[in-house]
């Protein structure tokens, strides 16, 4: 079977150096295997989109000669199978309603986890309620191929996590896990700003009866502040008329070493080495990379 894998980014802005990073990754991850690359948008969150950024996000990797295979794909068309997921986990039992907000859970002294107070006490049927699922394992590990192997231990009610938010929104655990089993992926590399997500995708996937794909972790890139440059920070959008300077910068970052008389070769020269050349185990295992160092 080919390989196939995907990027994903969120139309919030335009395309920054970090997603670059993150886009040619993949992209040559797959190329240089004969595998397809996907391309999805994912617009489940309106109010943190901006008008304008997916035509922007895809003229600017078509212009830096990333060229996807097949059809764009939309989330925002595609809530009905988020939704026939949903329904299938409640009918398992492995989803419950839960009505515990940001304050109760700092009240209650959870750091950053959920303590399962909803699954003991259920709230009632009238409350506005996000949908949790039961984390199904105490332990959990998986392989990274940049990271190595990655170890989670989850107290009981600690790993439960959220597929449907209180504001009526489908949460990235679910749609991500829908959209790639639908589109056949069998390789996910990202950044590692969500490799803490993986082991609860990986239990989406055995719940929902999904064949696990392999994941690799690229370091994210962050400001001097120790920030990942996202939009959010207001990271600058990318120059497609630098694009043969950001192309060298962005595969010396992931460890290729391009030789120096790619310094004057054309966008399509440069991606052809790195296709040809491409080594992940090269790949730094580092979780980040400060910007001031690149």
């Amino acid at each position: 079977m080919s390989c196939i894998g995907r990027f994903a980014p969120s139309p919030t802005g335009p395309l920054h150096f970090g997603s670059l990073l993150a886009a040619l990754a993949s992209y040559l991850d797959m190329r240089s295997r004969n595998g397809k690359w996907l391309l999805r948008i994912e617009d489940l969150d309106p109010p943190r989109e901006q008008p304008g950024a997916a035509g922007s996000i895809l003229r600017t990797l078509d212009a830096f000669g990333l060229h996807w295979d097949g059809p764009v794909a939309y989330q925002s068309q595609r809530l009905e199978y988020y939704q026939d997921a949903l329904e299938q986990l409640l009918r398992q039992g492995a989803a419950y309603r839960c009505n515990c907000s940001r304050k109760q859970l700092k009240t209650r002294g959870v750091s950053g986890l959920y303590d399962g107070h909803c699954l003991r006490y259920p709230p009632p049927a009238s409350a506005s309620c996000a949908i949790r699922v039961i984390h199904p394992e105490s332990e959990q590990q998986f392989q990274d191929r940049i990271q190595g192997v990655r170890r989670y231990q989850w107290p009981p009610g600690y790993g439960d996590f959220v597929v449907f938010r209180r504001d009526g929104l489908f949460a990235y655990q679910l749609a991500v896990v829908v959209d790639d089993a639908a589109a056949g992926v069998t390789d996910i590399l990202r950044g590692s700003d969500l490799i803490d997500e993986t082991p609860h995708q990986i239990a989406l996937q055995a719940l929902l009866g999904y064949p696990m794909p392999a994941y690799a972790h690229i370091p994210v890139i962050t400001n001097p502040a120790g920030q990942k440059l996202s939009k959010q920070n207001l990271a600058p959008a990318i120059d497609p008329s630098q694009r043969q300077q950001l192309l060298l910068r962005a595969l010396s970052l992931l460890g290729q070493k391009p030789p120096t008389d790619l310094a004057t070769a054309s966008r399509d020269e440069l991606l052809s080495w790195a296709v040809t050349h491409w080594n992940i185990a090269a790949v730094p295992g580092t979780l980040s990379l400060c910007e001031s160092e690149t």
